[in-house]
């Protein structure tokens, strides 16, 4: 997915839900911060949304233009409408988030995580395609390794999940 392809996202998740705000916690909310963002970071094909205002129309959006939809198949991607407790974010995500509106979005602002909070929640994870983006965004410089272990810290969850991040953010620094 490309910047402009997640605009037209937002503008549809908007429209559907009625909600001038949506909340983009997926890996494609990279693109607010970075619209030129490596390739490799930009593999998804679906963004992850809700709507801020009106939370519970996140099912809506799901089934008017999630995965297998007439919206998927025209053009190639599709919205996830998921909750905010989704993804494990550290305490005062929401403060940082990046809004993304402009022509594309039509009115409709897209509140995407800060990239920092995104490779927490993504290391947090921890999936196969979670610790290459990890991997990439570190190689890229989009993020700062000590910002991303003093964001961790503030993350709730159990200690054994918080130190198994911790060495996948620490084994970025060895290569």
């Amino acid at each position: 997915m490309n910047r402009q392809q997640l605009e037209h996202v937002i503008r549809a998740a908007g429209d559907i839900a009625n909600d001038d705000d949506i909340v983009v916690i997926g890996s494609q909310s990279i693109l607010a911060s970075h619209p030129d963002a490596p390739q490799v970071l930009l593999a998804s094909t679906e963004a992850d949304v809700y709507p801020r205002n009106h939370p519970e129309r996140a099912d809506l959006i799901d089934g008017c233009i999630g995965e297998g939809s007439p919206f998927h198949e025209t053009y190639g991607y599709y919205a996830q409408g998921v909750g905010e407790a989704t993804a494990i974010l550290p305490s005062g995500w929401a403060d940082r988030l990046v809004a993304l509106r402009n022509d594309n979005t039509r009115g409709v602002t897209g509140w995407c995580l800060d990239p920092h909070d995104l490779v927490v929640a993504k290391t947090i994870a921890g999936r196969d395609k979670d610790l290459v983006f990890l991997r990439a965004a570190v190689d890229a410089g989009l993020v700062q390794v000590e910002l991303l272990l003093a964001r961790l810290a503030t993350v709730t969850v159990e200690e054994p999940r918080r130190e198994a991040a911790r060495a996948r953010i620490e084994a970025t620094r060895r290569g």
